[in-house]
């Protein structure tokens, strides 16, 4: 397939008149199809085309995706920045790729109020920009959960790959089904899960303007969806709604990004009859593994999907890539003779296949010559019904950050884990806050050194004994 040909192969499926989204308005895939040929023929006369490195950074909108659409029928490599980054977050990513052009929302940036129908833009040619990796189309940047974003090039081949791998897993969305999105159109499973597979599979993609849980919920009833895509913290909000319509179309829920907490899994499916099913992928090479069939509780993740090669060595999951992912740098404590290093630990049901996930592997701490799996602290601590969040760090001491009710103190939280945990397992440190500090993906951050500077607690409380 020619170099600018693979999003063609995409964009042109179906008839003009077809449904390919709706979010307030419904847009046909002709209207589509128009919208990307005007944006291309825009960036064609600016300069922009094969060879050359874009860095977009827009708010969510039609426009967002019809831009990204043009670019890449450009032939253009194209880095995905979040509109709601701050300067300190946004300049060093920026200053990574080293950009030819930027494609950024007119105005300030800011806060994001939902998907938007359209949305303004500006193009700015840098000087000093260096040209696109040979073949690269597609430049995400890890989750920067430790601090340390990694810079992620995927070629058309492997968005291909990826796409192929959806259209494998048995009971995908596909013709005839509407689905709905909550995921972040400018991260990986939104973009590629959501908005390419539905390109690719003929289905209608319905994206609420707002996230407020009774609106969406009033969406999904409008537009008969049938399927949902989102992250284990939607799933927690939806089940909060308790006056909502029949959704008797609705007959799949969609979770990626982290793991699905097993409360938030039975609260969902007591409130909407429908259990979670669990998607897993990494930015690096997008879907791995999935069950949509509705019989995988958390933690288990489902088989491998058609296509994805992995391997499982000392309980830690290892995926086989033809080529490093990372640019800008080797990275070979992630990427070694053909295999890239998840960093999840997992187990593998010898008989079946199936992946169970167990944490990370770099959750694990020696102490006192004894290992300490810090998400076995974090999963006692979620265990407690006013505890809505635990992150569980080590550097001198076991340090736990807690999102709880305000009434929740450290001396509970002690008391609780000394009861369900060995003297080694209780954390020395407890800082309480009713919520935690996230991410541009909507992750809990994980980095002990961040934790510290961002959680929005008053001074942590220190737990007595066990020092």
């Amino acid at each position: 397939m020619a170099k600018t040909q693979w999003i063609s192969h995409l964009l042109n499926r179906g008839a003009d008149d077809d449904p390919w989204a709706v979010s307030g308005a419904s847009v046909t895939r002709g209207q589509l199809r128009g919208a990307v040929a005007e944006f291309e023929e825009r960036f064609r006369n600016q300069g922009i085309g094969e060879g050359s490195s874009v860095l977009l950074r827009m708010t969510p909108s039609f426009t967002y995706i019809q831009v990204l659409l043009a670019l890449w029928s450009r032939g253009a490599q194209v880095a995905l920045v979040d509109f709601r980054l701050k300067p300190a977050e946004y300049e060093p990513l920026a200053q990574l790729v080293r950009p030819q052009y930027l494609v950024v929302a007119s105005g300030a940036g800011g806060p994001v109020a939902g998907f938007r129908q359209e949305s303004d833009f500006t193009v700015r040619q840098l000087s000093d920009g260096r040209p696109a990796v040979d073949g690269i189309r597609l430049v995400q940047f890890s989750s920067g959960s430790s601090g340390r974003p990694k810079v992620i090039g995927r070629p058309a081949n492997s968005v291909l790959a990826e796409i192929d791998r959806h259209a494998a897993l048995p009971g995908i969305p596909g013709a005839g089904d509407r689905m709905m999105l909550l995921n972040s159109v400018m991260h990986n499973m939104g973009l590629v899960s959501g908005v390419l597979h539905a390109l690719a599979s003929g289905a209608t993609l319905i994206i609420p303007p707002t996230l407020r849980p009774v609106e969406v919920v009033r969406l999904m009833a409008a537009t008969r969806t049938t399927a949902v895509y989102g992250t284990p913290v939607h799933y927690e909000l939806l089940s909060g709604v308790t006056d909502r319509p029949p959704l008797p179309a609705l007959r799949l829920a969609v979770s990626g990004g982290e793991r699905v907490p097993l409360e938030t899994y039975e609260n969902f499916r007591a409130r909407f009859g429908l259990p979670i099913s669990p998607v897993y992928g990494l930015t690096e090479i997008g879907l791995i593994a999935g069950d949509l069939s509705g019989t995988s509780a958390p933690p288990r993740l489902g088989l491998p999907v058609p296509g994805a090669e992995v391997k499982v060595v000392d309980e830690e999951l290892y995926v086989r890539m033809d080529h490093s992912p990372y640019l800008y740098g080797e990275h070979a404590d992630r990427y070694t003779d053909g295999w890239l290093r998840t960093y999840d630990r997992v187990r593998q049901d010898p008989a079946t296949g199936v992946l169970n996930m167990l944490g990370r592997a770099d959750s694990v701490a020696v102490i006192g010559g004894l290992k300490v799996d810090l998400t076995e602290v974090e999963n006692v601590l979620l265990t407690h019904d006013r505890v809505t969040e635990a992150v569980v760090t080590h550097g001198e001491v076991i340090e736990a950050f807690v999102g709880a009710d305000p009434a929740v103190d450290a001396d509970e939280l002690t008391v609780w884990c000394r009861e369900r945990l060995s003297p080694v397992k209780v954390p020395k440190r407890f800082h309480v806050t009713r919520q935690l500090p996230r991410n541009s993906m909507g992750k809990v951050i994980r980095d002990r050194a961040l934790m510290h500077g961002r959680v929005l607690s008053t001074s942590p409380s220190q737990a007595q004994g066990d020092r």
